[in-house]
């Protein structure tokens, strides 16, 4: 599974005009299944996602994950948003192929399965909506932006 990971300020998801998502301090993390991913990925994403270090501590260092972050209302929140495209394949010509996602109807139950342990294990968890055309707001904080990657069992 890939995950690009942005530390925000706040963010939301917007579809139709309507937020269906929203957060303030937290991670925003735009997710996306690629073929032969499994629950065992998706559990060891959303254990990576909730102990990165990445926000500062009393001295100023990165030293506290989203979970250290108190959690009530919308500090510490998740907002967790599909998006196959992070499996783009830019390797050959200028239009990005696509093939190294999962199907939808396996990157749908990723990310839906992704969700429920989430919200399992992380008090504030928002989402947007898998498939539609949505419009991320973000406020990045610092910028802090890191792409991670969980490859399927047996490849590299």
């Amino acid at each position: 599974m890939i995950a690009l990971i942005q530390r925000v300020s706040q963010a939301r998801v917007v579809i139709d005009g309507q937020t269906v998502g929203q957060i303030g301090a937290g991670l925003l993390v735009l997710v996306c299944a690629e073929r032969g991913d499994g629950q065992a990925q998706a559990d060891k994403l959303l254990d990576k996602i909730l102990k990165l270090r990445i926000f500062g501590d009393d001295a100023g260092k990165m030293n506290r994950s989203v979970q250290d972050l108190d959690g009530r209302g919308s500090a510490g929140g998740l907002l967790l948003v599909s998006q196959f495209t992070l499996a783009a394949d830019t390797a050959s010509g200028n239009r990005p192929g696509f093939s190294n996602a999962a199907p939808p109807d396996e990157g749908r139950r990723l990310y839906d399965y992704l969700v429920v342990r989430a919200r399992a294990a992380h008090p504030v968890v928002q989402t947007g909506q898998f498939g539609a055309d949505m419009q991320v707001h973000l406020v990045n904080d610092g910028p802090v932006t890191i792409p991670l990657r969980i490859a399927p069992t047996g490849v590299p």
